[in-house]
């Protein structure tokens, strides 16, 4: 049984148990509510960072104990909805362009994406639609079809469509099947590196760390975001010819410089080879083998630079027929039986926060921090997956029995406290920035000694330098 729980997590991670009784909860009833266990998923994945955290900084300042960790409700809720409490200078930022929904179709209900203008443009394409068809039209053209034929369809033409399945009907479809019998997280050690022995202060416990974070679109950010938060040298990479969305770079680009190389051009990619060279760890959010080409494939990158950490992330996995599909966190909820199991007769629904793509986030935080405290000790160049159709496994397996990881034998090294849940306000705060005044969700990851804010917010996408600070 895949308990969501931080216990499972830990071991997932291959952390020591005996650093569990140093983790304490407050639990608020009404924060994430749902049918499916989030705020356990939330809770777990953000305990499981900060534990993470906390030890590698104990093992770099040759402390004796490991800080303890605090994991709030509030705070995590507020965290994972971070993109709808961000303000740019007052302003409210939109989360979903009008085409991407869930639209009935002939025999059941279809989800798009279609934020970005290329997604737009191959969706409205692949249903033979002009490109300034409205939102009533696109479902005029989908009422007529069935929902399979709307995602063979539109994948066909590189955009982005699901059809709504039951929990039942993706256990039994070969992507579900693939998913299913992987673990949580793949790590491996994928080829020789040195022992690397850093130190410095318990508090800032990736100091000094680079990383080079070529990710997009919550999950990737959102552990890369963290990484920045405790102290690690974040520069984002992007391609030139990839639009990015300002409102999404400026909820995650907390702690990072952001720059843009296209690794198609000798000169980017010789810039990009120089980064590399002095990079710790190289975190990817794409699919599976889209950046082999350039050399990114985790052997070719144990080869060049021994001794860093690959942290990969998908949206459907490393295998199965869906592979090297795209996907977001809305889409996988859809495939995945979570917006079955979320709605309302006849009509699907959703999580309260996009948490596969938070809680993943996390997850990929804490097995960077876990693959650097390995390293102390054994060294090697060091691979970690994972796939947020994976992580929805996770959380729709911990929705039976024992699996809610509330009470039981399970929690019995926690001190869990219980408190009231009464909005936001807490866990959000304001700074200045070059974009204007940014309201925005402060980090979950506590830990005593840890940093309370990032040290440095936003600024404009692809405006820094291809440098290391």
């Amino acid at each position: 049984m895949d308990a969501v729980n931080t216990e499972f997590v830990w071991e997932a991670l291959g952390g020591d148990p005996a650093l569990l009784p140093r983790v304490s909860e407050v639990v608020r009833d009404g924060a994430l509510p749902a049918r499916l266990p989030v705020r356990e998923l939330a809770r777990a994945c953000v305990g499981a960072c900060a534990l993470a955290a906390a030890e590698l900084g104990a093992r770099r300042a040759g402390l004796a104990e490991v800080p303890r960790v605090r994991v709030d409700d509030g705070a995590v809720a507020t965290a994972f909805v971070s993109e709808r409490h961000l303000l740019v200078a007052g302003r409210q930022p939109v989360t979903f362009a009008p085409l991407s929904r869930f639209w009935r179709t002939a025999d059941g209900w279809v989800r798009t994406h279609a934020n970005y203008p290329h997604h737009r443009a191959r969706l409205l394409g692949a249903l033979g639609l002009p490109g300034d068809a409205s939102a009533e039209t696109v479902a005029s053209a989908l009422a007529e079809r069935s929902a399979t034929d709307v995602e063979d369809t539109v994948y066909g033409a590189g955009g982005l469509a699901v059809a709504l399945r039951t929990p039942e009907e993706w256990a039994g479809h070969e992507q579900g099947r693939a998913v299913a019998a992987g673990p949580l997280l793949h790590r491996e050690v994928v080829g020789a590196g040195p022992v690397r022995r850093l130190t410095g202060e318990s508090g800032r416990p990736a100091a000094g760390v680079r990383v080079l974070d070529l990710t997009r679109v919550i999950a990737g950010p959102v552990a890369t975001r963290t990484l920045g938060l405790l102290g690690a040298d974040v520069l984002r990479v992007d391609s030139p010819g990839l639009p990015e969305l300002p409102d999404q770079h400026a909820d995650t680009g907390f702690g990072k410089r952001s720059t843009t190389l296209d690794l198609a051009d000798r000169t980017d990619r010789r810039r990009f080879e120089e980064l590399l060279a002095r990079a710790d760890v190289v975190v990817t959010g794409y699919r599976p083998g889209a950046l082999d080409r350039f050399g990114l494939a985790p052997q070719a990158l144990a080869e060049r630079r021994p001794g860093l950490v690959v942290a990969q992330l998908s949206a459907w996995g490393a295998h199965g027929p869906w592979a090297g599909r795209r996907g977001f966190d809305s889409l996988v909820q859809a495939a995945t039986g979570i917006a079955m199991t979320e709605g309302s007769p006849g009509q699907p629904g959703a999580l309260p926060a996009q948490a596969l793509d938070h809680g993943t986030g996390f997850l990929l935080a804490a097995a960077v921090l876990r693959s650097l405290t390995e390293q102390r000790e054994e060294g090697g160049t060091r691979l970690v997956r994972f796939a947020l159709a994976r992580t929805a496994a996770w959380l729709m397996t911990g929705s039976k029995g024992e699996g809610r990881g509330e009470g039981g034998p399970a929690d019995a090294a926690y001190d869990r406290t219980c408190a009231s849940y009464d909005g936001p306000d807490a866990w959000l705060a304001e700074t200045r920035s070059s974009l204007g005044r940014l309201r925005y969700a402060l980090s979950p990851v506590s830990f005593d000694g840890g940093p309370a804010d990032w040290s440095r917010p936003p600024g404009a996408w692809g405006a820094d330098e291809a440098c290391w600070a």
